[in-house]
């Protein structure tokens, strides 16, 4: 039985419980309170930051959102990970029944909030976190309910995440391969960081209870079946799935096999630690004329092939905190100066590959300046942009198959959207 809770607080900013639920009886609210007044009051000291700490005999793991704190307290030596996601998910389950978690939706549903929190957890272990199950028959009005409510049997089910007799005029899914494109490039051009970050949205509006299949363009699949793709084969990093997925069907044959969830879900995530060409790549020169003047010269060049576009791209090039009168020109799209961000914002609708545009700006600086002037900032040019019908990786899904027992045909729709993630040229 190692691993399990004790018990779990929700607390307010200053440490004071507002809820906790006792769930073995060896940690009490007295002692909780007491520690996490005393951790509040180091707040300043770095090691205070830890999300897990281990005090007199118990182990304290806990997470802020808004003004309210979530934690976990154990005896026991437990997973804290597991535990942290545990509390991140719970967030989650009290934002879909109240909107939004802070300490006043706390004081206002402490019913439903008990409620919760004798199902979602039992003697310590974490049970079922899907909210869209619990609202099934934990009601938040909840002096309404007349009948005695039976559980669904979803919450019974080897399948917790959904519930039986969904119904659907039409059968569709959508599949949106969505991966974000991190870069960080240094003041000599160098490529320092690069890598993608990849995940695979589903929406599905599916009747009963289908049986998925999907399968992508994988390396080791296709190596293991002795055969090739058309395309290249991807090696994936850090695989994630949604907890749906049955992994040891995918570690047998790589095959991607679940019974979905009813509307949106992140089926899975990956990344690809590979050196990333940067798909739009910024040059900028700064001229100072004098003391009052500043020239800006910006050339932004599209490295992707002449079939794809980016759309609604947006390059914010940083300027002197202090410059005024603005007189920009542009060969495409539209730039406008942003005082508040120090920044002058470019942007460009529709920006095909292998094109290259240009910007010229320039900008008053006041005529006095300190004598002693102060060290300059520099802040990187920061690149916005989505490519629809394209992906770095190269990741294609080979079929997507749905079957159910009533023998309906489902529609499948796949779409590819590359966006710009953390992508900055620290280039001025």
């Amino acid at each position: 039985m190692a691993g399990a809770a004790s018990a779990l607080f929700l607390l307010d900013i200053k440490g004071r419980v507002l809820i906790w639920r006792d769930y073995r009886g060896d940690v009490s609210s007295v002692q909780a309170e007491r520690f996490f007044t005393k951790f509040i009051e180091k707040e300043d000291d770095p090691k205070s930051q830890d999300p897990v700490v281990y005090d007199s005999g118990v182990t304290y793991m806990f997470i802020q959102h808004n003004n309210v704190y979530l934690m976990a307290a154990s005896r026991q030596n437990c997973n804290a990970a597991s535990l942290l996601l545990f509390l991140h998910r719970l967030v989650d389950v009290f934002k879909y029944y109240f909107e939004e978690l802070e300490e006043e939706s706390l004081r206002d549903n402490f019913v439903v909030v008990y409620e919760l929190l004798d199902e979602i957890m039992d003697f310590g272990f974490p049970q079922f976190t899907e909210a869209k199950i619990l609202s099934e028959f934990i009601k938040t009005d909840a002096y309404k309910m007349e009948v005695t409510q039976r559980p669904p049997m979803a919450v019974t089910n080897a399948v917790s995440w959904r519930s039986e007799g969904i119904q659907y005029k039409k059968n569709e899914v959508f599949l949106d391969v969505v991966e974000s494109v991190n870069i960080l490039v240094n003041s000599n051009g160098q490529i320092i960081r690069s890598d993608v970050v990849g995940a695979l949205k589903m929406r599905t509006y599916l009747s009963g209870m289908p049986e998925c299949k999907l399968g992508l363009n994988d390396k080791v699949l296709l190596e293991a079946q002795g055969r090739t793709s058309k395309g290249k084969a991807i090696d994936l990093d850090d695989i994630k799935f949604h907890q749906c997925v049955r992994l040891a069907r995918f570690e047998n044959d790589r095959t991607i096999s679940f019974i979905p969830p009813d509307g949106a879900f992140d089926l899975m995530t990956y990344r690809l630690s590979t050196q990333v060409k940067p798909l739009i790549w910024v040059e900028a020169q700064v001229e100072k004329h004098s003391r009052s003047r500043i020239e800006i010269t910006v050339k932004a060049r599209s490295q992707y092939k002449d079939r794809s576009t980016a759309t609604n791209v947006e390059i914010e090039l940083p300027v002197p905190s202090d410059a005024t009168n603005p007189n920009v020109r542009t060969s495409m799209g539209s730039a406008a100066y942003a005082p508040e961000n120090d920044a002058l914002v470019w942007k460009i609708k529709s920006f095909p590959g292998n094109k290259e545009y240009m910007l010229r700006a320039e900008f008053s600086l006041p005529s006095i300046t300190a004598e002693e002037p102060a060290p300059e900032r520099k802040a990187p040019i920061r690149v916005k942009f989505e490519i629809p019908y394209f992906t770095v990786s190269g990741i294609q899904v080979r079929y997507l198959k749905i079957i159910e027992k009533s023998g309906y045909h489902a529609l499948p729709w796949v779409r590819y959207i590359t966006k710009a993630g953390e992508y900055e040229l620290r280039l001025m």
